[in-house]
């Protein structure tokens, strides 16, 4: 009697151990990067992180409050890329129009609203302890 070998997994990043497996993620993850950057969205978001990342450096007056406005501007990038793979993955399956398509959709962009929001209450409240309290 012959054994049959295990099947193969379909994807390959799957069988892989140890840092040969983070290796392929990081470069998985900078693909992930680079399909974002063709997003419009994610684009002057980029944008706004290069500038702000800095100025977090400049108003935060504590470790705590530099961490906290640049963690703010880097959540609504992660939440964008978030959201992107959303609208991918359902516009890959299929361009017609339906419910849960447009309700998946509707609550990704609405995530991005409160992740803006958020990082707009936290800066607004930083530049008026910095400069009008």
């Amino acid at each position: 009697m012959s054994e049959t070998p295990p099947p193969s997994p379909a994807n390959p990043q799957k069988s892989r151990i140890g840092l040969n497996r983070v290796w392929h993620a990081l470069g998985y993850s900078i693909e992930g990067l680079r399909a974002g950057w063709h997003e419009t969205a994610f684009r002057q978001e980029a944008v706004a992180a290069i500038v702000l990342l800095p100025l977090s450096l400049w108003i935060g007056r504590s470790w705590t409050e530099t961490s906290l406005l640049a963690a703010s501007v880097l959540l609504v990038m992660i939440v964008e890329l978030l959201n992107t793979g959303i609208e991918t993955a359902i516009d890959r399956i299929g361009p017609e129009w339906h419910d849960l398509s447009k309700r998946a959709k509707d609550m990704g962009s609405a995530a991005v609203l409160l992740s803006l929001l958020l990082c707009a209450g936290i800066w607004g409240a930083a530049l008026y302890q910095r400069f009008l309290a």
